[in-house]
């Protein structure tokens, strides 16, 4: 006889399974969920199993702590007998090992026992990337088995459980991806903010962010943005307007720019507008439409020192120099700063030339500013 469950009840397990890919900690609701349906006192998801070099991630439900994971994977690991289960495969700890067994076994009575639990079901899923997913639903000393209806369901879930998992796996790819090139634009001190088909802020980035509580030129003022004067903020608008239409008609990706000045007396904000390439099946409101990249010429990127030095085989005291005036300083103002004379300074100006094959401070400047060594 198969395994029956109300349809109503399925879909809103399926539901909160694949909703759990987008919480801040995966599958807390459908862990839940799960728990309830099948009278559980824990119901977990390990991700990988612990290694010498890294521990295994518990998603469980219950109060376990941190001392239950650490005691697990630093010692009781190694004595779990459910471990390495045939993948998608649902099985039950009774087929590994008995009842009476596990109540004489080490691992009952060191681990199990102080967290009640004796009847343990589970289901474990290698992804294409070498990762390991492994479900464990438990019951303590009082509850019933695991019988061949709840076996069943878990069954059920499955094929659902192992799509989420790529889901989850690809989103993990997709915003490692996106903080890496958030980082570097970052390290390149350009401030970008997003806006909706509504010139509605949605995100910005550090440096933007930091230009925005400055409110010197650039603010968000209800969500919306306001830049230099009321005519400089009519401007912005309007440019805001002929790239959301050029988009709205299909054409090819419009840039326009402003240039604002500040209040207080800082060099001014250079703006660049454009439109943020759509996605073919994303029509949906309040997605990310326009980009604004904001340049503050008073705001330096910043290149590690020891970065510059390896790039271009310079001295500790050189590459310290060579980056003071990759930031706007003159040689006087970098021999003062630095401390030093102006001769000592020309001195390590003539060996940074030497070494980097350049003739002039202009072009030291913009070799130091082209290189990799900002993204370090």
């Amino acid at each position: 006889m198969k395994y029956t469950i109300d349809i109503e009840e399925f879909s809103r397990l399926i539901k909160a399974l694949y909703q759990g890919i987008l919480e801040s900690v995966p599958w807390s609701g459908f862990l839940d969920r799960l728990q309830s349906k099948l009278d559980a006192n824990y119901v977990t998801i390990v991700i990988s199993p612990p290694t010498d070099d890294h521990d295994g991630l518990f998603l469980t439900t219950g109060s376990t702590g941190k001392d239950f994971v650490a005691s697990y994977n630093s010692h009781f690991y190694a004595m779990d007998p459910f471990v390495d289960l045939p993948s998608a495969k649902v099985v039950s700890l009774d087929e590994f090992i008995s009842g009476n067994e596990r109540i004489n076994s080490e691992y009952c009575r060191q681990f199990l026992e102080p967290m009640d639990v004796f009847h343990v079901l589970g289901v474990d899923i290698s992804t294409e990337n070498g990762a390991k997913y492994s479900l464990r639903i438990s019951r303590g000393y009082q509850g019933e088995n695991f019988n061949a209806g709840d076996k069943e369901l878990v069954e059920l879930l499955v094929p659902h459980l192992q799509e989420a998992i790529e889901l989850h796996t690809q989103l993990g790819r997709i915003e490692t991806e996106r903080n890496l090139y958030a980082g570097a634009v970052n390290q390149l001190a350009v401030g970008t903010i997003i806006l909706d088909e509504e010139a509605k802020v949605l995100q910005s980035n550090q440096v933007a962010g930091d230009l925005l509580k400055a409110k010197d030129g650039i603010e968000l003022i209800g969500g919306s943005l306001q830049v230099g004067s009321s005519r400089d903020t009519r401007r912005l608008k309007e440019l805001i307007r002929d790239v959301l239409a050029a988009q709205n008609d299909n054409q090819p990706s419009v840039v326009e720019a402003l240039r604002v000045q500040r209040p207080s007396g800082k060099s001014d904000l250079g703006i660049v507008v454009r439109s943020v390439p759509p996605s073919q099946w994303s029509k949906a409101k309040h997605t990310p439409s326009v980009v604004l990249f904001v340049g503050d010429p008073d705001q330096h990127s910043q290149a590690p020192r020891d970065i510059v030095k390896t790039l271009f085989d310079l001295t500790p005291a050189e590459a310290q120099l060579a980056m003071i005036l990759a930031n706007g300083l003159t040689l006087d103002e970098t021999a003062e700063e630095l401390g030093i004379s102006r001769n000592t300074a020309r001195a390590h100006l003539r060996s940074i030339f030497s070494k980097t094959g350049v003739t002039r401070q202009t072009m030291l400047v913009r070799l130091i500013l082209k290189s990799v060594a900002t993204l370090g």
